[in-house]
């Protein structure tokens, strides 16, 4: 009797394990445990949709100040109303770059201008003069393209806030000399204070950049007109 029972119990065992390998190869994907394979590996979820909008490196450029594809709004103002002043972008830099050129998006040129001391311009955040290009006027009468305007001298710009400078000067037909621009408007500069507009002009009656400006100074009052930011790139 005692025999007997060794016996079947060791029977039950014996099916009873084989049924555990059997449910385990047949399980979802063919693995024990069914966990799930495939010929290709799966990356881990993100948390995102796996979408990466335009980036400068993509068109060849070190940075900008937004996609140039959203630069459809065209900005033109009087040589009265921003001739003389210094016109200020902020762009915050995430990497260190050389900057060579700025590039601008000449929308609109006026054949009949007069041109003379336009520049652009780099300042950081202290309000000193990095680098400036010579005098832009000839580009600015030329090809309305995006184009990109040299430094003067070449700089290393280390991670960190910068502000872009225009400079105009002479007579220009208002709606024929223009710039592209986003259609942001005054809402551009929404939660922030001098000295950290996005968007704003300083100083007026200037035929050079100056060596230095204080932007604690940085004011709305021509862009809230219709000035819009323009758009510009780094290469």
């Amino acid at each position: 009797m005692r025999t007997r029972t060794t016996t079947a119990t060791t029977g039950l065992v014996a099916a009873l394990a084989a049924l555990l390998v059997l449910a385990g190869c047949t399980a979802p994907g063919g693995r024990p445990g069914g966990a799930v394979t495939s010929g290709a590996s799966v990356p881990a979820p993100s948390g995102g949709s796996g979408y990466e909008g335009p980036r400068p490196q993509d068109q060849n450029l070190l940075a900008w100040t937004g996609d140039p594809n959203d630069a459809g709004h065209v900005t033109a103002q009087t040589a009265a109303g921003v001739g003389g002043r210094v016109t200020l972008v902020r762009i915050v830099l995430r990497e260190e770059i050389t900057w060579s050129n700025i590039w601008l998006g000449l929308a609109g040129i006026d054949p009949n201008a007069q041109l003379a001391n336009c520049q652009l311009g780099v300042y950081d955040a202290r309000g000193t003069l990095l680098a400036a290009t010579a005098d832009i006027s000839p580009q600015l009468m030329t090809e309305a393209i995006a184009k990109p305007l040299p430094l003067a001298k070449p700089f290393t710009a280390a991670p960190g806030t910068y502000f872009i400078a225009l400079l105009l000067n002479g007579n220009w037909a208002t709606n024929a000399l223009t710039l592209k621009s986003t259609g942001a408007g005054i809402s551009v500069n929404a939660g922030l204070a001098p000295p950290l507009l996005r968007y704003s002009t300083i100083l007026t009656g200037q035929t050079s950049l100056p060596a230095t400006v204080n932007l604690a100074e940085q004011s709305t009052s021509t862009i809230n007109t219709g000035w819009a930011s323009q758009w510009y790139g780094i290469s």
